[in-house]
């Protein structure tokens, strides 16, 4: 094999790791989201039609910021503090799932027989509105943590989120004592 098929290799692996973890935390949210409409909406029994939608919607909004990220959207504060390049990421990724979705809602109700104009007043704005507010409030901590692995880097990332034994043991053995975060605090 040489290196540039070893290189694609390892690109797939990490978009396609990038994509599953996008993945599960918008289904996580989407599925909940759907869960609290048939409870408020007194459906007690559960629609697998609805979590569906939410798991589709999920796949397709993941594809949706992967693509936005690919162009290479919201980077314009990055170089700021994490938090406000996260929430500026967190309003451009929202603005562009709101676009997303009065596409579609539009293109639906055009492939249903409505002409352009009966299609794009029928559209219910406010419940659209509702929705980006709460992927608004679902992208802050959804990209707080990708700007964290962005700056801390991969790898430390991942040791430190999920719990790499042998990596933090590595990082322990290079220090001194002295530069052990908060272990002089025991020793006063």
């Amino acid at each position: 094999m040489n290196s540039t098929h070893v290189g694609r290799k390892q690109k797939i692996k990490h978009e396609l790791r990038e994509m599953l973890e996008l993945f599960v935390y918008l289904a996580f949210f989407f599925c909940s989201i759907a869960l609290y409409d048939m409870l408020l909406l007194r459906q007690y029994t559960v629609e697998y039609l609805t979590i569906t939608f939410a798991l589709i919607n999920a796949l397709v909004i993941t594809k949706v910021i992967m693509i936005g990220e690919y162009a290479k959207l919201g980077r314009k504060h990055e170089d700021k503090a994490l938090l406000i390049s996260a929430a500026w990421k967190a309003f451009v990724f929202g603005l562009l799932v709101f676009a997303f979705h009065v596409v579609e809602e539009v293109i639906k109700r055009l492939i249903h027989g409505a002409d352009i104009l009966k299609a794009s007043r029928g559209i219910g704005f406010e419940q659209f509105a509702g929705r980006a507010i709460i992927v608004f409030c679902v992208f802050i901590p959804l990209f707080a943590f990708r700007e964290f692995r962005r700056a801390m880097g991969e790898e430390e990332f991942r040791s430190l989120v999920f719990g790499n034994g042998g990596a933090s043991r590595d990082r322990d053995e290079v220090r001194g004592p002295s530069e052990h975060p908060g272990q002089g605090l025991h020793q006063l």
